[in-house]
C-alpha cells in the first residue's frame, strides 16, 4: 500500500535536521517510551533513523520486517527491501505524530525528502470470547473484542463480499482517533453515508476515546428519552443489518459497535430470533411485547384506578386491597413510589457487585425489603407484588439503552397517573408516542416501516419464515431493494 501525501511543512534532506524535530516534538530523552534507532543501509550506504513508541509495536516485526532487511539486502529501493505488509510515502512532519501514536515506525534516509511509515503496530487486547450483555442459547458465542482489526476480521468471516468496505473518518483535535465505516458498497444509500460523514466531521473535541463517546456525539437528539443507535456486541448481529443496508461503526479500544439507522422495532428484535424457528421466535416477541405493556403501566394503572376509579375494580379486589391498606399510613402513590425506587436502587447495586450473581442478589433483597415493609405496616402486600412484577418484566428488555427508557417511561407514567388517574395518565402515553413518532434516525422514521408504511418484511411485531423474506427495508432507500436480485443483474 503505497500514498503520496503533500503539505506545506516538508521534510528535509538533512537527516539530522528532521531527527531534532522529532526529538523536539515527542520529549526525547524525557519521554521514555520513545525510540530512535539508527543504522547504515547496505543497498544505499546511507543512514538509516527509525522512530516508534516502543509500547505499541512488535519489535520482532521490527527485527524481521525492517532492521535485518536493510543490513543485509541490496535493492533499487527501500519499498523492494523492507518486508512489511504496509509501507506509506510521507513527505511532511504534519503526519509524524498520527503515524507514531498508531503504532507505525517512521523511516527517515538522510538526503531524501521523504519518509516511510511502516505499519508493525501490536496493541495489546483481550481474546474473543462471548458477549455478556447479548448471550444466546443457539447461534454463535463470538463477541467484538477491543481490537479494531479482530473485530473486522469477525464481520468480514461472516460478509465474503467484495463490495464490504471499510471507510475511515477521523476525530479528535489533539488526539486522533480511526472511525471505521462498515457498509455494503453496491447497498448503503449514499445520502445516509454523506450524513453519517457530515456528524462525524462535525466534531471538535479534544479527543473521542471510543464509540460509547461517539454515540453521544452523533445522535440527533442529545435529550431525547428514546435512543436512536443501536449499540451490540455481537458480530453476527451487526452482519445482519450491514446485509439489510445498514452502516455499522467501528472504533479502536471498543468492544462493540454501532448501528445506524435504527427504528423502534429493532430494539425489541433480538438476533436468537433468527436462529430459532419461526413460531419460537414470536412467541418470545410476544412474551416481550406483554412484557412492554407491563412494565410501563401495571403500576400507574394501578395508582389510577385505585386512587381514582375505584369502581371499575371488583368488589371483591377492591375490598382486599382496602383490608390490606388498613394499617398502612402512607399514601397509596407513595407507596409506589417508594418499592419502584427501592427496586431501582438495589438493582443498581446488585449491577455494581462484581459478582456474576450481583442482579440475583438485589432482586432476592429487593423480595426481603418488601416483606420487612409489610410486617412493619409501612407498605402493603398488593404494592410489593405489583413493584416485583413491575421490576421483573423490565429485565426482558434486553437492549441496556432501550431498558433505561422503559424504566424512566414509568416513572413517567407514574407521575402522569397521580395528577387525574387514568385521564391523565393517557394523556400522558399519547404525548409520548407522538414525540416518539417525531423522532428520526439518520433521516429515517422510528416507527417505520409500521408508521409511516413502507415496503419491507414486515419484520415489526412478528416475523415471517426466513424463505418469506425477500425484501429490504425500503425506508433504508437501499440500492438494490429485493434479497437475491444481486447475481441476477449480472
Amino acid at each position: 500500500m503505497l500514498r503520496n501525501k503533500k503539505t506545506h511543512n516538508t521534510i528535509s534532506e538533512d537527516l539530522s535536521v528532521n531527527i531534532d524535530k522529532i526529538k523536539n516534538h515527542f520529549s526525547y530523552q524525557v519521554n521514555n517510551d520513545f525510540a530512535i534507532r539508527m543504522i547504515e543501509a547496505k543497498y544505499n550506504q546511507k543512514t538509516i533513523a527509525l522512530c516508534y513508541y516502543a509500547s505499541l509495536v512488535n519489535s520482532d516485526k521490527i527485527e524481521r520486517s525492517i532492521i535485518q532487511p536493510l543490513l543485509e539486502q541490496d535493492g533499487k529501493t527501500i519499498i523492494n527491501i523492507v518486508t512489511a505488509e504496509s509501507i506509506e510515502v510521507i513527505t511532511n512532519h504534519d503526519e509524524i505524530s498520527q503515524n507514531v501514536t498508531s503504532g507505525k515506525v517512521i523511516l527517515f534516509i538522510d538526503g531524501s525528502k521523504q519518509a516511510y511509515t511502516v505499519d508493525v503496530s501490536d496493541f495489546q487486547h483481550r481474546s474473543i470470547g462471548q458477549s455478556e450483555n447479548e448471550s444466546v442459547i443457539r447461534g454463535p458465542k463470538e463477541a467484538f473484542t477491543e481490537s479494531i482489526h479482530v473485530n473486522i476480521s469477525l464481520i468480514r468471516k461472516r460478509i465474503r463480499n467484495e463490495n464490504l468496505v471499510i471507510e475511515v473518518q477521523h476525530v479528535g483535535e489533539r488526539s486522533k482517533q480511526d472511525v471505521q465505516l462498515m457498509y455494503i458498497k453496491d447497498l448503503v444509500n449514499e445520502d445516509l453515508l454523506a450524513d453519517i460523514r457530515s456528524r462525524i466531521n462535525d466534531i471538535k473535541v479534544d479527543t473521542v476515546q471510543n464509540i460509547e463517546l461517539l454515540e453521544q456525539y452523533i445522535e440527533e437528539r442529545p435529550l431525547s428519552l428514546f435512543p436512536t443507535i443501536l449499540y451490540t456486541e455481537r458480530p453476527d448481529n451487526a452482519c445482519s443489518y450491514i446485509n439489510r443496508g445498514h452502516v455499522i461503526i467501528l472504533m479502536e479500544s471498543s468492544a462493540a459497535c454501532l448501528i445506524v439507522p435504527i427504528t423502534f422495532w429493532d430494539f425489541f428484535h433480538n438476533i436468537e430470533d433468527r436462529y430459532s424457528r419461526f413460531l419460537f421466535s414470536n412467541f418470545a416477541r410476544l412474551i416481550r411485547f406483554i412484557s412492554l405493556f407491563i412494565t410501563t403501566m401495571v403500576s400507574a394503572s394501578y395508582i389510577a384506578l385505585a386512587n381514582f376509579h375505584s369502581e371499575l375494580i371488583p368488589v371483591d379486589l377492591l375490598l382486599a386491597i382496602a383490608s390490606a391498606r388498613d394499617k398502612v399510613p402512607l399514601p397509596l402513590f407513595l407507596e409506589v413510589l417508594i418499592m419502584e425506587l427501592a427496586f431501582e436502587l438495589i438493582r443498581e447495586a446488585g449491577v455494581r457487585i462484581p459478582n456474576p450473581l450481583g442482579p440475583t442478589i438485589g432482586i432476592v433483597g429487593a423480595l426481603i425489603l418488601g416483606q420487612a415493609a409489610v410486617e412493619a405496616n409501612i407498605i402493603s402486600p398488593i404494592i410489593v407484588i405489583i413493584s416485583a412484577l413491575s421490576g421483573l418484566t423490565s429485565f426482558a428488555i434486553s437492549d441496556p439503552s432501550f431498558n433505561f427508557t422503559v424504566r424512566m417511561t414509568r416513572f413517567v407514567l407514574i407521575f402522569a397517573a397521580i395528577i387525574h388517574g387514568v385521564y391523565s395518565l393517557v394523556l400522558a402515553l399519547t404525548i409520548l408516542l407522538m414525540y416518539a413518532a417525531s423522532i428520526k434516525s439518520f433521516g429515517v422514521p422510528y416507527f417505520a416501516p409500521l408508521a409511516p408504511s413502507y415496503q419491507s418484511n414486515a419484520d415489526t411485531y412478528f416475523r415471517k419464515p426466513l424463505r418469506d423474506e425477500k425484501w429490504r427495508p425500503h425506508y433504508l432507500l437501499p440500492k438494490d431493494l429485493k434479497k437475491g436480485s444481486h447475481n441476477k443483474k449480472e
